[in-house]
């Protein structure tokens, strides 16, 4: 068994930590409904084995690391970036699991929030007596499955409104022209948050103006669920937005009025989901939880203008992400409609901003201050 005296000090305890948060990384997205994990299992400082929740969220990231390091994981110490389930599911606890492999110590990137977890992971672990540290690198942990985080404790996926803009404002020139205003490497980090996001959203009007396909065309992307912002079933049923080959369905959201309507509008090949009608449209808080009883953990909201205040107003957006152009038109369409707030001081505030270049662009990231449904 590790002695006491070769037990990883903090700083080999965070470089392992990092190890399983980089090999959760590329699953972001994928392990829906289940959150990003990793796991490495270490033992004389060195990896015996290594493990990721696999696509569709099975195995999960301990199963695959003590598969992988067998009887070395006596005595080891195993990492793992959130907490080890502790509840029966489609799989036995990974708690137990980690238990019954003899490890000598465990250290856990974050708590598990959700209700059959939240702790119980822990306790069995220490009251099997395996010496078990909480909350390295937690911020971090949290960040990669901020998902799931939203799901399990709100009800409702995180999500991500995202708008290319000139520097003045613009979404669209005074004919409807858009593209390109940002630039290739802005398309192509837009494709990847599409591969981490179980949902790209978009209004009517974009759908019309666009004509958008919303898939993920990276090599070995995999597509979001196209989800149709639609109260007056205003979209072309010959738009490519229908008409994908594509594993990822089409989802229009309208009013129950016109559900009927939508589904001999558009045909089988594409879900309606009927949703409460509100005086700018539907309301968006009941469509958001909806999609969290389906389990998707993230949205990506790429517009347009008139659904970008929308949910705004509605307080379901989490984070905005603008890609500003060094382009001016001068006129055209604002990036976001409908929100109007009459003073500076009732402005919607937002948190945290980042800004960084990505090819020609400056990307612009920040929180809501104000997102509560």
């Amino acid at each position: 068994m590790t002695t006491r005296s070769k037990l990883a000090t903090p700083s080999r305890d965070e470089r392992y930590m990092r190890e399983c948060l980089a090999l959760a990384r590329p699953l972001v997205g994928l392990t829906t409904p289940n959150p990003a994990v990793g796991c490495v299992i270490v033992r004389d400082d060195r990896i015996v084995g290594r493990g990721a929740t696999a696509p569709g969220g099975r195995p999960h990231a301990e199963t695959v690391a003590l598969a992988k390091a067998g009887a070395r994981a006596r005595g080891a110490i195993a990492y793992v970036s959130f907490e080890p389930c502790a509840h029966q599911g489609q799989t036995p606890p990974c708690a137990r699991a980690l238990i019954k492999a003899g490890v000598g110590r465990v250290v856990i990137g974050c708590r598990d929030p959700y209700p059959l977890v939240q702790g119980r992971g822990i306790a069995m672990l220490r009251r099997a007596g395996i010496s078990t540290v909480v909350g390295l690198l937690e911020d971090e942990s949290r960040e990669l499955n901020a998902g799931f985080i939203a799901r399990v404790t709100r009800g409702r996926p995180l999500v991500l409104l995202k708008l290319a803009v000139t520097l003045d404002g613009r979404i669209a020139a005074a004919n409807g022209d858009s593209r390109w205003i940002s630039s290739a490497a802005s398309r192509a980090l837009v494709h990847q948050w599409r591969r981490e996001s179980d949902v790209v959203m978009v209004g009517a009007g974009t759908v019309i103006a666009d004509n958008p396909r919303l898939t993920c065309r990276l090599e070995g992307g995999r597509d979001p669920v196209r989800l149709v912002v639609d109260p007056r079933l205003r979209s072309d049923p010959a738009s490519r937005i229908f008409h994908q080959r594509s594993r990822a369905p089409t989802i229009v959201a309208t009013t129950a009025a016109n559900q009927t309507a939508a589904q001999g509008r558009y045909g089988s090949r594409v879900e309606v989901i009927a949703v409460a009608p509100d005086h700018a449209g539907l309301r968006l808080a009941s469509l958001m939880r909806e999609l969290g009883r389906r389990g998707w953990c993230r949205v990506l909201m790429e517009g347009g203008a008139h659904l970008a205040g929308a949910a705004l107003r509605a307080g379901i957006v989490d984070r905005v992400a603008f890609f500003l152009a060094p382009k001016i038109l001068g006129g055209g369409l604002a990036a976001i409609e409908g929100l109007a707030a009459p003073t500076m001081r009732a402005a919607l505030q937002l948190e945290r901003m980042t800004a960084r270049p990505v090819g020609d662009d400056w990307l612009i990231e920040a929180a809501v201050a104000q997102a509560v449904n």
